[in-house]
């Protein structure tokens, strides 16, 4: 009998319900249920990786929310402005082509003298007013109307209104021609010399 006590096997033997002993005295089945996995967990562990949860994920996708949403508002700004200088572009280039209507008019109707012109006209009004008003009106009779507005504006009052009043009665056309080229005397623009006429009817 003290053989069989003395043997290992028996040692291992009394250990193992020892332990068996111990281990079902201290451990209870409620524990078992306690350390049990439940099932939303079970599904959690078993989720694939695309739907795990981070937070600092989370956050970097608001951040690129909150830029694309800046980005958007800047987007319609630029767009805003862009419409506005579209419109002021618009108003410039309307401006301007009035501008130039208005310059071609003024132009048109203008008489200006122009380089060394100035002393030529001066001889011209000379020679002319030298002449009877017949003959001088029958000289600017044959020239454009911007030459004889040069003359009468350089000669002087008295010599003008005397080839102005030949002219007036030498038939209707010419009546209207002398009106005409009284009223474009008021738009002539002297020479750009110090050199003015002496007088300016």
């Amino acid at each position: 009998m003290i053989r069989i006590i003395q043997s290992s096997w028996f040692s291992a033997l009394v250990g193992s319900v020892l332990y068996l002993a111990t281990t079902a005295t201290l451990i209870r089945p409620g524990d078992f249920a306690a350390a049990r996995i439940e099932p939303s967990d079970a599904s959690a562990a078993d989720a694939p990786s695309w739907k795990f949860k981070n937070p600092e994920f989370d956050q970097w996708i608001a951040q690129i929310k909150d830029e694309r949403e800046s980005l958007a508002v800047r987007e319609q700004q630029l767009r805003d402005w862009q419409t506005r200088l579209d419109a002021e572009r618009q108003e410039i280039s309307a401006i301007t082509q009035t501008v130039a209507r208005l310059q071609a008019d003024f132009d048109q109707n203008v008489v200006r003298f122009r380089g060394q012109e100035a002393d030529n006209v001066k001889r011209q009004a000379k020679l002319i007013a030298a002449m009877t008003p017949q003959g001088a009106t029958d000289m600017l009779v044959q020239m454009p109307d911007d030459d004889a507005v040069r003359i009468l504006f350089t000669m002087k009052v008295d010599e003008a209104s005397l080839i102005l009043d030949s002219l007036s009665k030498a038939g209707p056309a010419q009546a209207k021609r002398a009106a005409e080229l009284t009223m474009r005397l008021q738009q002539v623009l002297p020479p750009a010399t110090n050199a003015a006429p002496a007088a300016n009817p």
